[in-house]
């Protein structure tokens, strides 16, 4: 395992930015190779940090390679490293994330990125009913210092159903309940980054909490695992 980045890692994506090519990356793949290596001990050291106060089930780190099949941006390769941490289902719902991507674009991310229709119905309709709660929650001085406000999509009045009028409006209309906090390249590279990303993820524990249990039980709080 590792707590720290190799330094090597924003200079080589400065690079691949500048020569997002197969014929560069082929000749260079070794290069990567070593950095990769580094960098999923890196991940796995976050993943040892989060099972000391979480459950996850498993670590996905994205492969370099982007899916052009669909895209208009036909560049081979992504110039960031991403990976998610997935929480054991049924009873914990959620995730986490962290980009390491230079020009300090560098990110950790948490929550729900793109809810199951069902869910995001039950989460919308928790909200309907009571919003005292997710309030509370969100203004938590620990929590907001730390993640600040929600991020994420959103239609523009209402969903269908919900009237554009109600007073958790502003938490209804979002498609999306996400958290992001930036990172400068420096504070990447720093001995701490690795403290302060488990301080964050410690620090979403309540949200989480909360929104497992509005998604394993029905409108009348019975239980659905």
């Amino acid at each position: 395992m590792s707590t720290v980045l190799p330094k090597s890692v924003f200079p080589f994506f400065k690079k691949l930015e500048e020569n997002n090519n197969r014929d560069w990356f082929n000749e260079n793949k070794p290069e990567f190779k070593a950095i990769e290596v580094e960098v999923k001990k890196f991940y796995n050291s976050v993943l040892e940090n989060l099972n000391k106060h979480d459950d996850i089930d498993k670590l996905k780190i994205f492969r370099i390679y982007r899916d052009v099949r669909f895209s208009k941006n036909k560049l081979p390769y992504k110039t960031h490293f991403g990976g998610s941490f997935i929480r054991t289902k049924p009873k914990l719902r959620g995730g986490y994330y962290l980009q390491i991507q230079p020009n300090n674009e560098s990110f950790i991310a948490t929550g729900f990125w793109e809810p199951a229709p069902a869910d995001l119905l039950r989460m919308r309709k928790e909200f309907e009913m009571d919003d005292s709660e997710i309030r509370e929650i969100l203004n938590n001085k620990k929590l907001k210092s730390i993640w600040g406000a929600f991020v994420g999509d959103e239609v523009k009045t209402a969903p269908k159903g919900f009237s554009k009028d109600h007073k958790a409006i502003d938490l209804i209309k979002k498609k999306q309940y996400i958290f992001t906090k930036k990172y400068t390249d420096k504070e990447v590279l720093d001995a701490n980054f690795i403290n302060d990303i488990d301080i964050a993820f410690k620090a979403i524990r309540p949200y989480f909490d909360y929104m497992s249990d509005v998604l394993t039980t029905d409108l009348n709080g019975v239980s659905l695992i």
